[in-house]
């Protein structure tokens, strides 16, 4: 999708010479208790359902990572956002103003940078830009200003005046980032944003969504790098086969699903004993899996410190020499298996 054409179909409705101004709906200042609001968001493609039922909030100044796996409906969420697709079922409110009853309101706010960018590849990044401020309806003055505003955000100042087509991957995506920034949104919607970054680029890219956080701005992501979720997020839903399996941050999310508690204990040497920690009140299993490491796993709705204060003091009272000792929590990886791979019955 050429953004080019994203753009006219996102830019605010113009009344004369200045932008028409509306209210939020009063449903939406009722209903509202976010900044982003999906209530029940349904979508069919024929007979295909890609999107069931979806409700989530994201609060003002929040980054939310949205992950799931290819064909899951992350970027059918995002087109309905952003009003790329209107036909759906459900109700959807970004900064108190409905979409897309109020698509002209909500198109100020936002700034959308699509899974699949394409440029005019004959022009400059600076035509470009120059372009898409103008369908943002900023003058030539705010234009400029942002321009330089946002390449020296991106590192991109040194080849302002360089062909798309003469750009890597990853710098146009930069450049993609440059046009959701250029008429400062509130609200960016950012669907794949950092698929094409080599590892330094994409930790830039990293650094400057949780420096806009910071400053206010509200930001939905969509990602399979559970990594970068990880980094900057702080809050994630996880959707899959068009439904959401859980919203909430990692650390919810980790105690929601953990399948077992389990306690890992490294040791600094071999201990000959560890089969007897089983016999510690709530301890259902005891395994060696390294001649120096110990997991106990607990009976179900054990207290975990309980039993941990017991292990450590059987320990030392039996001349265990101890590393460390901690509850095991599940990876990113694992709680994203978990959550998609058992979906279905959740």
């Amino acid at each position: 999708m050429e953004l080019e054409s994203v753009h006219n179909t996102l830019k605010p409705e113009i009344v004369g010479a200045k932008t028409k101004e509306r209210q939020p709906l009063a449903s939406a200042r009722a209903n509202s208790k976010g900044y982003v609001v999906l209530n029940g968001v349904s979508k069919k493609y024929g007979s295909f359902e890609a999107l069931h039922n979806v409700s989530f909030t994201i609060d003002e100044g929040e980054i939310f990572g949205y992950v799931g796996p290819n064909g899951a409906g992350k970027t059918t969420t995002m087109k309905i956002l952003t009003g790329l697709i209107s036909d759906f079922q459900g109700e959807v409110f970004i900064g108190g103003y409905h979409v897309p009853k109020q698509k002209g309101e909500v198109h100020k706010l936002l700034g959308y940078l699509p899974q699949n960018i394409a440029f005019q590849e004959w022009n400059t990044i600076d035509q470009a830009l120059k372009t898409f401020g103008k369908l943002s309806g900023l003058n030539n003055v705010e234009i400029e200003n942002r321009i330089c505003k946002v390449l020296e955000l991106l590192s991109l100042s040194d080849v302002r005046y360089k062909k798309i087509s003469q750009l890597s991957g990853g710098m146009t995506q930069k450049v993609g980032l440059a046009q959701a920034l250029l008429h400062e949104p509130k609200l960016l919607i950012l669907d794949e944003p950092l698929s094409a970054l080599d590892p330094l680029s994409r930790h830039q890219f990293k650094k400057i969504l949780l420096e806009l956080g910071r400053e206010g701005t509200t930001i939905l992501f969509s990602s399979h790098i559970l990594s970068d979720v990880q980094d900057v997020a702080s809050r994630v839903g996880v959707l899959s086969k068009g439904r959401i399996r859980e919203v909430g941050t990692l650390s919810e999310l980790k105690f929601h699903l953990s399948p077992r508690d389990v306690i890992e204990v490294t040791l600094a040497d071999v201990f000959e004993k560890w089969q007897d920690l089983g016999s510690i009140e709530n301890v259902k299993e005891v395994e060696q899996p390294m001649p120096n490491k110990i997991l106990i796993i607990l009976e179900e709705g054990a207290n975990v410190d309980q039993v941990t204060n017991e292990t450590l003091q059987y320990l030392v009272k039996t001349g265990g020499r101890i590393r460390s000792i901690s509850p095991v929590s599940p990876t990113l990886d694992e709680l994203y298996l978990r959550y998609v791979e058992g979906g279905e019955d959740r």
